[in-house]
């Protein structure tokens, strides 16, 4: 099977050194270059004489091409919608009219689709025109690109193409896992429902809350928006977090004083009654699962809960529940170390700061506090086991965390520079 991946944005340039270098590699018998030899190429040959022509075609076919020539036209055509040149997109198109059908990004899971879902991510309007005078015919996955890209009035436009139905409950999954507010709202405006003819709800409430996506006040709108057009959603403590309603949280409060030493489990974080899945597939980052409201607002960047609770009287440290193996037991300040906001910070490149880490510490977090976790990645990371990280640190939980793009290196500084401590137990 095909084992790499090309990025949303190819640079052939980039994959023309990619291909001397694997030839290069070819011909000094490393053991991945030939075993891609082996796998990739039609036929078998000496990787000693392999040529320049040889290591293309293995290294197009390792990324789902049928051939070197298929994967230039891939970034050639990728590269015109990204300038959004309307004629070297029709004039690719015109010259090799299987593109028009084929995924842009080549591999058949490619989630940008076809050239016109493609410029429709981008809301290129004018190559979609083309597009759709050369014969394209993507158009229910193009309205569903655009909206999940929050690209409303391409969405409109491709909606109005295609005859404007009524769109589906499945139109709403694209913009919740984006969090498009704009998406979103376009597809109840048109009338996408949240409830089915019985009265339940269908909204896509679990993509909203499992979503690795973060943007708290994103979030609060789209679940607002589903509650404004008719779904129920649970009176909980957890629900309310998820909806950023203090207001809520403040009634939940008056009803139970013991609000703030709560933990809640898994299920109440992520309703299963609203779809929700388990702890893999549920994305998050330090294990959710028997923690407190605390906890929950390090995850889901909820910073003015997260006073509202200090503020409140709440126990800085409050840890986990414990299960019956002995995991958990871990306060919030591991969760600043690990977490889904972490992983944006760092796959955006910044900015590169720690605010939960800092209010803790500031409310007097103790950075060596102990606690044993297990946690299974999302697939979507890569393949994956259930790993046990036994005795750390907030500090050791990061240096020993194997997925380090959830990993805060700003909140393992200013947890280190209050006296934390990391090494293994």
């Amino acid at each position: 099977m095909p084992n790499r991946r090309l990025p949303v944005r190819p640079d052939l340039e980039q994959l023309r050194h990619q291909a001397k270098d694997l030839l290069r590699e070819m011909h000094a018998g490393d053991i991945s270059a030939l075993a891609d030899l082996a796998q990739f190429h039609l036929h078998p040959i000496d990787p000693a004489q392999a040529t320049l022509a040889d290591a293309q075609l293995v290294l197009a076919r390792s990324y789902e091409a049928e051939s070197w020539p298929r994967l230039v036209h891939a970034c050639e055509l990728v590269d015109a919608i990204w300038r959004d040149d309307v004629h070297a997109v029709r004039d690719l198109v015109r010259t090799y009219p299987n593109l028009l059908h084929e995924h842009a990004l080549v591999r058949t899971n490619s989630n940008w689709g076809p050239p016109m879902s493609y410029a429709a991510n981008l809301g290129r309007d004018q190559i979609i025109d083309a597009l759709l005078e050369l014969g394209a015919t993507d158009l229910e996955t193009a309205v569903g690109r655009a909206t999940l890209q929050g690209r409303v009035e391409t969405a409109r436009r491709l909606h109005q193409r295609l005859g404007a139905p009524t769109p589906a409950a499945e139109s709403l999954g694209g913009p919740a896992y984006t969090l498009s507010v704009p998406g979103t709202e376009l597809m109840l405006e048109l009338g996408a429902p949240v409830r089915d003819a019985q009265g339940r709800g269908i909204a896509p409430v679990d993509v909203v809350l499992e979503s690795d996506s973060r943007n708290p006040a994103a979030k609060h709108a789209i679940l607002e928006m589903y509650v404004a057009h008719g779904l129920e959603l649970p009176d909980t403590p957890a629900m309310a977090l998820h909806r950023g309603r203090i207001d809520l949280l403040e009634q939940h409060l008056r009803r139970d004083p013991s609000l703030l030493r709560r933990t809640f489990t898994f299920a109440e974080i992520y309703p299963p009654e609203l779809g929700c899945h388990d702890e893999v597939l549920a994305t998050h980052g330090t294990p959710l699962g028997g923690t407190t409201l605390l906890h929950m607002c390090v995850d889901y960047d909820e910073l003015a809960i997260a006073r509202w609770l200090l503020d409140r009287g709440m126990e800085v440290d409050e840890p986990a529940d414990v299960d019956g193996d002995g995991f958990g037991g871990h306060t919030a300040l591991f969760a600043t170390v690990v977490s889904q906001p972490a992983f944006w910070m760092n796959h955006h490149g910044g900015p590169f700061d720690a605010p939960f880490a800092a209010l803790l510490l500031e409310h007097g977090a103790n950075p060596n506090a102990r606690a044993s976790l297990r946690k299974q990645l999302h697939p979507g990371y890569g393949a994956d086991v259930l790993r046990e990280y036994r005795d750390v640190t907030p500090l050791s939980w990061g240096e020993r965390f194997v997925f380090k793009k959830l990993v805060s290196e700003p909140a393992m500084r200013l947890i280190a520079g209050h006296g934390g401590h990391g090494g293994h137990a």
